[in-house]
């Protein structure tokens, strides 16, 4: 992607029909740091919180979600690529708009972690977990289980937990949203494919989800993914079509 390619493209990422409300800076956001471009972050920040009648305390919202999306997206995309994209946006960020340690949490993640005890914490993870598998809920947890090792359902089971399954900033759709941003420049589709679905169980529209789809896909391939063959053993980009609804 070059340089001068992002600012002309945001807006009409922006634009988009059918996009959900205030999703896109979380969409672009991801998207930008599955695909390791951290450099990126910063301008769709900026293009979020410099658009004309954004008052103080949006801005602040919008900073939190941001982050928060980035925090989610290392479910999927690896804590590393979050870990780079969170300090990316700090540097961006100004003092007014960042959450200190100690302070205010509008997550209460840390409340969470030593104040609230762990069953329940666990049971609203494995309940999100479910309302987003649906009926094979069950079946998937329990590959995981049987996956050579029982703790990767254990991780799983963590991560829902305490990750996925707050709400306090992102809804529901909207982090199902953060997962298929982190999930398509992966070529994850066996994956992609749950999540997509995931997204209607968490009360997104079928063209909700398609215009989500498509902002990640753009924005792949405008920092230079292509559809690959099957055989393929150079390039980069998708060896099948980006699963869709």
């Amino acid at each position: 992607m070059a340089k001068n390619l992002l600012p002309s493209l945001l807006p009409s990422l922006r634009a988009t029909p059918n996009l959900p409300p205030q999703s896109w800076y979380l969409i672009a956001g991801v998207t930008l740091s599955t695909l390791n471009r951290t450099a990126d972050i910063p301008h769709v920040f900026h293009h979020a919180i410099e658009q004309d009648g954004v008052s103080a305390e949006q801005r602040l919202a919008i900073a939190r979600r941001m982050r928060e999306a980035l925090v989610k997206a290392a479910a999927v995309g690896g804590l590393p690529k979050s870990i780079n994209a969170l300090f990316a946006l700090k540097q961006a960020t100004p003092p007014s708009l960042l959450d200190q340690p100690l302070e205010y949490s509008p997550t209460q993640r840390s409340a969470e972690l030593y104040d609230v005890p762990a069953s329940k914490i666990l049971s609203r993870g494995q309940s999100f977990f479910d309302q987003i598998y649906g009926k094979v809920s069950k079946r998937v947890m329990g590959q995981m289980d049987r996956s050579g090792t029982e703790d990767l359902g254990i991780t799983a089971r963590l991560m829902y937990g305490y990750v996925l399954s707050n709400s306090s900033v992102l809804t529901p759709a909207e982090s199902s949203f953060v997962l298929i941003a982190g999930l398509i420049p992966q070529d994850v589709n066996p994956q992609l494919k749950g999540h997509l679905k995931g997204a209607l169980n968490n009360g997104a529209s079928v063209a909700e989800v398609r215009a989500v789809r498509d902002v990640v896909v753009r924005l792949c391939e405008a920092s230079g993914m292509t559809r690959l063959g099957e055989d393929s053993t150079n390039g980069w980009g998708w060896r099948s079509e980006v699963a869709n609804l």
